[in-house]
């Protein structure tokens, strides 16, 4: 019996913690244009990954979630119709140690910024360099400012 009246004011507080935080309001600061988690072969065709997708003018900014299984190298070009852009991303790891344990993590190094001068479809193309085993989520990401 003690047991269930433990349990209940836990249970109301995890469900009050979890629609509180879904319920948050996005950054306004920012906006997704494009996103793509590259976590199977079955997404590269001849070892890349192509899309196109619609972009304003305005300027934008990568942002990768990487793991220690990435691709040492992500080559991403963006082409459009007055829109060049290239760049080979490189994984990074660095350790923290706590005292008690120590932990990686993984960020992606680069000029991951760049501006459009006027809106128009572009052509994503990654290569991850031969590593379509490994995951990583790439986001291009609006600066509303």
């Amino acid at each position: 019996m003690n047991k269930k009246i433990l349990i209940i004011p836990i249970v109301i507080a995890v469900v009050i913690i979890v629609v509180n935080f879904s319920l948050e309001t996005p950054n306004e600061k920012n906006s997704n244009v494009f996103h793509i988690t590259l976590a199977s072969p079955d997404l590269y065709y001849d070892g890349v990954y192509t899309n196109t997708f619609h972009i304003d003018e305005g300027e934008y900014y990568f942002r990768f979630v990487p793991n220690g299984s990435s691709p040492k190298i992500l080559s991403v070009i963006l082409n459009g119709q007055s829109f060049d852009f290239s760049e080979d991303f490189k994984l990074e790891n660095t350790i923290h140690q706590t005292g008690v344990s120590e932990y990686f993590t993984w960020n992606y190094n680069g000029n991951d910024v760049f501006s459009i001068l006027e809106k128009q479809e572009i052509l994503i193309i990654i290569n991850p360099n031969g590593n379509i085993m490994g995951s990583v989520s790439v986001d291009i990401i609006k600066n509303l400012k």
